[in-house]
């Protein structure tokens, strides 16, 4: 489910976090990092129970449409078929799934309200009155599932709710978006396997990401003695705290990290100085790397395996 970019994320905060309180020991960072990593994946179980019960509301919608003394011509086409499509009722059937959404307590983290207020403004869209009027095959109705997921992104209000439990929601996004759209699209979605298969694979969490973090921690004092020489006129208290810990991880993969190739974590270091650091930050950290990378090629200590993983 996580990819390399949102690992690299979560290590640098719990870098950043070390660098900031004193009273944490690498244990301590070490467990959080573990609680990031299951935050990951509850944020998507989180989002899934968010988008069930937005759908749940179209029941209902169709019982008022039928209470009505005077129904219109639209609420007599009316059908739930929002809720009632085979791809919702999978997930509402998976018991593994909804014992998930009962451990983590999901029910008492929103608003019910909240899901009223998101499907009724969905329910003014002309789209949705063409879905519920229209015979759709079982892709049109994926498809517009992911609609409504989008317009859910789009509501403010929606977002709060997210936000309110996860801080990691805008770090995760596109990954929550994706595995999403996997499992609507997955034949056998009333089982353990298709929810646990986005679980976070050890390969990326722990081989590559909890190594990172401590390998990063524990070099430290070698990491700072290969980036000052190259500071030049600045001083290394100087460099902006987030800078000096993404330099500090580009090189600890260029280092160890033998399967992945240069250019893909200088671009990735860049990305993430431009993202989360100052305007100025992307530069600099491309400008140090570059330094201190050349200087470990010449002195042969960067070994990368397959053919192009060296070039720059």
């Amino acid at each position: 489910m996580l990819s390399r970019r949102n690992v690299r994320v979560k290590v640098m905060q719990m870098l950043y976090a070390l660098s900031r309180d004193e009273s944490l020991t690498n244990h301590d960072i070490d467990r959080l990092y573990w609680k990031k990593i299951e935050e990951s994946f509850e944020l998507l179980l989180f989002s899934l129970y968010n988008l069930i019960q937005i759908t749940k509301v179209a029941s209902d919608d169709g019982e008022k449409r039928k209470a009505k003394h005077l129904p219109t011509e639209l609420d007599k086409k009316f059908t739930s078929k929002l809720w009632t499509n085979s791809m919702i009722q999978s997930l509402v059937k998976n018991k593994f799934l909804q014992a998930k959404f009962e451990k983590l307590n999901f029910s008492s983290k929103v608003d019910k309200d909240h899901f009223k207020k998101i499907y009724y403004e969905f329910a003014k869209e002309e789209l949705y009155h063409n879905f519920f009027q229209n015979d759709t095959t079982n892709d049109e109705e994926l498809e517009f599932l992911l609609e409504l997921f989008r317009f859910c992104r789009k509501s403010e209000l929606f977002n709060e709710m997210i936000e309110d439990q996860f801080a990691n929601w805008e770090d995760d996004k596109s990954l929550i978006i994706g595995c999403i759209k996997k499992i609507l699209k997955e034949e056998d979605k009333d089982s353990e396997r298709s929810i646990m298969e986005h679980y976070p694979d050890k390969d990326t969490t722990k081989d590559y990401g909890e190594f990172l973090l401590k390998e990063t921690i524990s070099d430290d004092k070698s990491l700072l003695g290969l980036i000052d020489p190259v500071l030049e006129n600045w001083d290394a208290d100087r460099v902006a705290i987030l800078d000096m810990i993404m330099i500090k991880m580009a090189l600890v993969e260029f280092l160890h990290c033998n399967t992945i190739p240069i250019k893909v974590t200088l671009n990735e270091y860049v990305e993430l100085a431009k993202t989360y650091s100052t305007s100025k930050s992307k530069e600099f950290v491309n400008g140090i790397l570059d330094k201190v990378l050349k200087q470990l090629i010449n002195e042969g200590k960067v070994v990368k395996e397959g053919r192009g993983l060296l070039e720059e």
